[in-house]
Order: structure tokens, then sequence, then C-alpha cells
């Protein structure tokens, strides 16, 4: 008992300080509205609402709204569960919601064989309707925004009173709703809207900017009780009792707590938001970007979703004349479009699937700091989304995109290589940077490839978190095309670039993947002779022998079955996700063929003159049920090179290599590539990074 008076009492001290700090804080900021726009920005969405192609728009997004109206309010029974959690345990595959069963109970469909599955609340990984109640609780998030947008550009009170309704019905019930975690436990980490402070912070953001659009109408006890029952309980007890450090989901909770701060005029969480020394917006922009703009996360996703989570700090901070718009906020929406492929598509690199950077994010990014970078990723926009309406200047310069010439950001870890005009230009990325934290994947030196308008060579990506594939397959080094030493994964480490650049027309880089395992160095050499084809030199060595795996995903299908017999893999580590595996033994070269499309092949080679067993299978693709094709190279040996190319135009180049016989003399390897579009000599230097290449007339094939 006396421990409770205790909580109760500290709990009650913080709830008269934060009312003298807010009554004290909110004389120094500007009127509201404040967080999503001020008064300038309202007059700019009046004009912008009047002319093409967003009076087609608010029309409609009005009349939308409108229908919702007199709906009545049903606020969900309790919180929602875990996205990552709606996956088919056989499958992995996310699933899809089917007809409603009864109050707040749904089918939910398997993609993959249609199987019809339903919820169970008692367990967090099944509590399949749990996910499907995330979403009105977003909606009513939305609904309050919009509704205080729809006030401020009409001036039609019943827009307020709506938004009002909703506030209090969940100031009524915010406390009531239990705190749950991921995996259903009351403690700190967890969410009363949701499963994670995460979840609790994306909800809190619209709900705080449609309250302040509105606030001037409410009267003094409905502020009261809002701010007592619903935002400080929310942004105090639930966000920023959670404590973490520079992190993609500290961005939104940073922006939450900010934002509720700005609304109420509480100084102690904006400070808390902005300039918390671990983890205010401050620390996460000097340790949390990287000089060339990427977020240390390495995934695409994440760099969006942490673009996501900044900006509604940053514009509630302008309209309250404090300038958050750096130079590294500026960096990070540059470096998608820098390092894109030629479509305009980032890869599926750590956590993240393929992200369009044609985003909408870009419309704030032009209107804030007008660099025509940005302006490639608006080129094709229609102009019809949220942020565009909200902050889009009312006309965008024309632009057209310049063919990138190869480029290497040296501090995230992705050397590119490119070489053709347009979407059909052929792109390779090698990736050696930094780990990426607990959104990162064991796969130093691994890399894409992209083609003529398709990835040929893909990266794994992601998939839900409470799907098995993610850490049986995702995560695991055999998933990527790199080097599996000893059937373990990679050990997180940062690699580095050795060399890169341009000889004769032909791009190459140089990366040492850093200390994947222990004693080994791995060291990959990719050089782009050109827009058909790519050479390979893997130069492996270790303190002692070891099996080493070089693993190589290409889409598409086998064009005849791959030779040799049927061979048993391990049952873990990724190997026993592999089907119908074969295995041969050769010294001879080697070559695969692929169809990447009826009229489109691509051919892998390996150079002969070493003893390798060529594992040929499938592995994951979409779900268990979609197959990718895989080759792995494996040798067993404690210094071994492989060379070896991907040609895609149908053909296999003839590749001669002479490794050097006493390495501490001469290292340089030296490689003979002759194709039907000509012949080259390499010479590959790793002691002393060099790349040299010495184009040769074109030898009759087969000479």
């Amino acid at each position: 008992m006396l421990p409770q008076l205790f909580m109760k009492t500290i709990q009650a001290l913080f709830g008269l300080c934060a009312l003298a700090i807010a009554a004290t804080g909110a004389d120094s900021l500007p009127p509201h509205p404040r967080l999503l726009c001020d008064a300038a920005g309202i007059a700019q969405l009046k004009q912008r609402v009047q002319q093409e192609p967003w009076a087609a728009q608010w029309k409609a997004f009005r009349k939308g709204f409108d229908k919702t109206m007199d709906t009545p309010l049903e606020l969900p029974p309790r919180g929602g569960n875990w996205a990552h959690w709606y996956v088919c345990p056989t499958h992995g595959a996310r699933l899809s919601q089917g007809k409603q069963l009864g109050p707040w109970q749904w089918e939910h469909i398997c993609p993959v064989d249609k199987e019809v599955l339903h919820g169970d609340p008692t367990k967090p990984d099944r509590d399949f309707d749990g996910v499907a109640i995330n979403r009105p609780h977003g909606n009513y998030a939305a609904a309050i925004r919009n509704a205080g947008l729809l006030y401020q550009v009409t001036g039609e009170a019943r827009y307020a009173q709506r938004a009002r309704a909703i506030l209090l019905a969940y100031a009524g019930r915010y406390l009531s709703y239990p705190l749950h975690t991921t995996r259903g436990q009351a403690k700190i980490g967890g969410g009363r809207i949701g499963p994670q402070t995460l979840d609790e912070s994306t909800w809190l953001i619209p709900v705080a900017q449609g309250a302040d659009l509105i606030w001037d109408t409410l009267p003094e006890a409905d502020r009261r009780t809002l701010a007592d029952k619903l935002f400080l309980p929310a942004a105090r007890e639930v966000i920023l009792a959670h404590k973490m450090g520079v992190h993609n989901i500290q961005c939104w909770k940073n922006s939450a707590v900010g934002l509720t701060g700005f609304l109420l005029g509480d100084t102690a969480l904006i400070n808390a938001a902005i300039d918390d020394p671990i983890r205010g917006y401050r620390t996460q922009m000097a340790k949390g970007v990287q000089p060339d703009g990427v977020w240390y996360e390495g995934a695409w996703g994440y760099h969006f979703y942490t673009l996501g989570a900044l900006w509604p700090l940053t514009e509630a901070a302008r309209n309250c004349r404090i300038n958050l718009y750096g130079e590294p906020l500026k960096k990070m929406f540059e470096a998608p479009v820098k390092l894109a492929m030629p479509n305009l598509v980032l890869p599926a690199f750590n956590d993240s699937g393929e992200v369009n950077i044609r985003s909408s994010m870009f419309e704030l990014a032009y209107a804030r700091y007008r660099d025509p970078v940005y302006l490639v990723a608006l080129a094709d926009s229609k102009r019809r989304d949220e942020l565009a309406l909200w902050f889009g200047v009312p006309q965008l310069p024309a632009t057209q995109a310049a063919a990138l010439p190869s480029r290497n950001a040296q501090a995230s870890g992705y050397a590119i290589l490119q070489r053709g005009a347009g979407e059909q230009a052929t792109w390779l990325c090698l990736k050696y940077g930094p780990h990426g934290g607990g959104h990162g994947h064991p796969d130093k030196n691994s890399f894409v490839l992209y083609s003529r308008g398709k990835v040929v060579c893909p990266d794994p990506g992601t998939r839900p978190y409470g799907s098995p594939l993610h850490g049986q397959w995702d995560k695991v080094t055999l998933a990527h095309s790199t080097l599996v030493v000893d059937g373990a994964n990679q050990a997180e480490a940062t690699g580095q670039c050795l060399a890169f650049g341009s000889d004769r027309g032909c791009d190459f880089v140089m990366t040492d993947a850093g200390p994947i395992a222990k004693g080994v160095r791995f060291v990959r050499t990719a050089v782009l002779l050109n827009e058909n084809l790519i050479v390979f030199v893997d130069q492996l060595s270790a303190d002692k022998p070891h099996t080493f795996d070089l693993a190589t995903h290409c889409n598409g299908q086998w064009l005849q079955p791959p030779p040799g017999g049927v061979f048993m893999l391990p049952a873990q580590n990724g190997y026993q996700h592999l089907k119908n595996a074969t295995l041969c033994r050769t010294n001879a070269a080697f070559a695969q063929t692929f169809s990447l499309a009826p009229d489109w092949r691509g051919t892998l080679t390996l150079a002969g003159g070493v003893p390798t067993e060529i594992i040929t299978a499938t592995g994951v693709g979409k779900s268990t049920a979609d197959r990718i094709p895989m080759t792995i190279f494996r040798r067993t040996a404690a210094q071994t090179t492989f060379v070896w190319a991907l040609a895609l135009d149908g053909t296999a180049p003839t590749l001669q290599a002479v490794l050097p016989q006493i390495p501490r003399l001469d290292p340089t390897i030296s490689i003979r590539v002759t194709s039907a579009a000509g012949a080259w000599q390499l010479a590959v230097n790793s002691t002393k990074p060099a790349v040299r290449v010495t184009p040769l007339a074109a030898a009759p094939r087969g000479k």
C-alpha cells in the first residue's frame, strides 16, 4: 500500500509541475495552430485548395470525410497487437484481412494457400484480430487531424466538434487500455494504443496535430481533460519512460513527445525531445546520420521511416521559431536520390524491402531547401498526396534526371558501378559498410545487380519480424550473394573500400569485408567491363583451412537442370531452406545459364584450374513456395581465389586466371577475359590495392 501511495504522490507532483511548466511555456510560444501548420501555413493551404491539382483532391478529401461525420464513435475495446505477428505460421507470408465474423473479429487469409486463420487473443503471435484493431485506432487519429484541417480551411465548426468528440472519447478510455508489449507483458516499452512506444508515438503525432488545429475552440476544462487523461500520460508515462538511444524508434518518440510539448506549452517535454544529450533530436542527427546522408541502420525502408518520424518535429519547431532544418537532414533527403537504382528504386538491404524514392516527402524537402536534386524524385508526381497539399510549392521547375556515373558512399559502405542510360542501365552495388545495429544483416561484400529494368541478383531484404523466415533466412549470410565460412553466419563487421575507380573506361571497386570470421580475410573485387559483363575476383585467406561457400542468388529460373547428383545440406543457418540441391566436383571451368525473361538469358561462369564443389539449388523468394536459383562455389583451404563472372547477354565468357606463385613477392592476379563483345586483361593487386584493365583485340570464340 505504501509504495502505491508513494507513486500516486509522485505522479500528482509531476502533474502539478507539468501544469506549472505548461503555463510558463505557453507564454513564449506563438498562438495555435503551431504543429502541422501555423497561421501562414494555413493561409498557404487555403490558396492551394483553390488551384489544381489540389482543388480536386481537396474536394474529394472533404467529400470523403463528410461521409463519416455522422458515423457513431465506437473506439476499439483494447489496444492493438504487433503488426509483425500478422504472418502465416506455415509459409511466413503476410496475411490479408478477410470478412468480419463478429465484433472486432475477422478472417485472416494466407496468400499462398488461401487458408483462413482465426485470431487467438491469448497468444500474442496468434492475435491476428489485435493486429486488425490497429487500423481503426489509426483511422481515428487521422480523423482528428483531418477534421482539424477542414476546420482551419473552411471555418465550419462542425469539423472542430467532430475532432473534439473523438479526442474526448479517447481521453475517457486511454487510461483504461492495458499497457502491453509485443509479448503481451504489462511493462515499460509497451503501449496502451499499440504494443510498443513506437506505435503509441505514431498514433499520438496526428492526434496532437489535430488537437492543435482546434485548440482555440476548446474550453479550458476540455484542454485540462485532454492534457491530464490523454496527452501527458501518453507522452510522459508511456513514451518518455521508455529510454532508448540513437534509433529510428526514438525519432518517432521524440516527435510525439515534442509535439505534445509544443501543444501544451510544456518546455520540459520540448527540451527532452530536442536537446536530451542521449536521445534527443540533435543527438539523433549528429550520431544517426552518416556523413554521406544515409541513416546508420543501413536499411532504406528505415531511412525513409526515420524521415517520416523527423519531419513532424522539425515542422512544429519551425512554426515555433526553432530551426532544426540543418545539414544532416538535408543530406538524408539527398542520399536516396544519389544511391538509387536507375529505376529510382532503392535495393532491399538489411531489414527493408525495396523502396521507391518517388516519395511525397520530397515535396517538403524541396519547399524547405529548394535543392533541385530533389526534383528527380518528384518528376512524375501528380502531386495529389498529403505532403504536396500541405507543403508543396505552387510550381515545380522542370527537370531531367542526369545519367549518374559510378559512385562510392564510403561512410555507409555502398560502392555503385553503373553503365548505360536511363532505366535500362546496368547498376551493381557492393555493400561493405557498417553492420547497421539491430536491423543489420551479416552480409559484408554482398551485392545487388540491376539491369534492363530488372533486379538480376537480389538481396532477401526482410519480411515481417514475426515470420520464422525473418530469422531463418533474411538475416542469415547464405541468403545473400557473399561468403559463408564453415557454414556459419558472418560476424557483425564493418568493411572498407580498398580501391575504387575506372581504367580504360571500365569501372571497378575492391573492398575488404572486415572481421567476418576469426582469422579470415575476404577481399572482393568487381569490374564492370560493359553493361553486360561483370568480373569478380574473390580472394580468401585464413590462418587455417576453412570451408568457404561463395553464394550467388539470381532471379528467374535455371534454363536447364544443373549438373550433379542430389546433395544433402545442413539443417541450419539457412541451408535448411534450400531445395533441389545438386553437387558436382570439377577443376574445369563451369558455366550455368539462367533465364531472366523469355528473351533474356544470363550466365554465371567460374574460371577453372582449382578443384571446386559446385552446389546448385533454389533459395527462398517471397515465401517458402517462391523459389530463386542460387549457386554455391565451395572450397576447403586456407587460401584460395575465386575468379568468376556474370554475363547478361546470354553468352559465357572465357576466364583464364593466372594466380601468383609467390604472393609475397608478386601478389598480382592476372585474368584474361574473352567474350563476344571483346577481350580484356585484368591485373588485380589487393596488397597495394589497384586494378588495371587493358583492352585486347577480340579473339575468335574458342581460340
